[in-house]
């Protein structure tokens, strides 16, 4: 579905700038709950967890890394002006929310809900015996009060494998959902050996955050759960790496 050519400074090998100053923050640094049906870690400050340092990063409010129990969820509750991104790592999650929209999120699958003036939904395991782990994140809106929306589409693991495939952005470019914010997401899956660079334009920042398994951000080893980021404006390359096998989001944010 993703056309990778069309995507703005990523390249496969080299760099065409020095590398981005990068600082990071670590899966064992994150906040954590667990209410026993759910075993959640929060990148940023969230319910229970405050961290005054961690309120975000730049229009990113929420990363939610959760595990559900089987025939377990969220019950239908309330969201309004944000855009929230679910991507499913194991598993399945089945959505239903108040604009009478039902489906099933699985690997592979984007989705995106524009909550706006207000929406009600819930989330549940779609199983009813294998436990379903996903990412759940929050971004900004460029607007508060629009009107509310959703949007699912799937990227085949070969848009990912060794690349970057664009599954997000604010004009919905190269088959990416559409979220209304000034963001670009990005997917990759690396094994051992692949590599590609991803330039931050000076006046923009980059968050990375490792969705499961692991890589070499800027010569560090990352696992699942840690992040880096971009520890100032002067952009620069952002070098990815295989490490045996990792997968990575990269959001491109002002």
């Amino acid at each position: 579905m993703n056309d990778t050519t069309t995507q703005e400074r990523v390249t496969t090998a080299g760099g065409t700038s020095s590398e981005a100053k990068l600082a990071f923050r670590l899966s064992g640094e994150r906040g954590v709950a667990n209410h026993g049906w759910l075993r959640s870690q929060h990148t940023f400050s969230f319910a229970d967890y405050y961290a005054p340092a961690w309120m975000g990063f730049r229009n990113l409010r929420v990363i939610n890394d959760d595990r559900v129990d089987p025939g377990k969820g969220f019950p239908t509750h309330p969201h309004r002006d944000m855009e929230i991104l679910s991507y499913v790592l194991e598993g399945a999650l089945a959505h239903k929310d108040s604009m009478g929209t039902g489906s099933e999120i699985k690997p592979g699958d984007v989705q995106r809900m524009s909550a706006g003036t207000g929406v009600r939904h819930s989330e549940y395991n779609a199983s009813k015996t294998e436990p379903v782990h996903f990412l759940q994140i929050w971004i900004e809106p460029a607007a508060r009060g629009i009107k509310p929306g959703y949007e699912q589409k799937n990227f085949a693991p070969a848009d990912k494998q060794g690349k970057l495939a664009l599954v997000a952005s604010k004009d919905g470019r190269a088959g990416s959902v559409t979220v209304h914010a000034d963001i670009a997401l990005h997917a990759g899956v690396f094994a051992t050996g692949e590599r590609v660079v991803f330039e931050v334009t000076a006046g923009r920042h980059a968050w990375l955050h490792v969705a499961q398994g692991s890589v070499k951000v800027g010569g560090k080893r990352l696992e699942a759960g840690d992040a880096a980021y971009t520890a100032d404006d002067r952009g620069g390359a952002l070098i990815i790496e295989g490490d045996g096998s990792g997968e990575v989001l990269v959001f491109d944010l002002p």
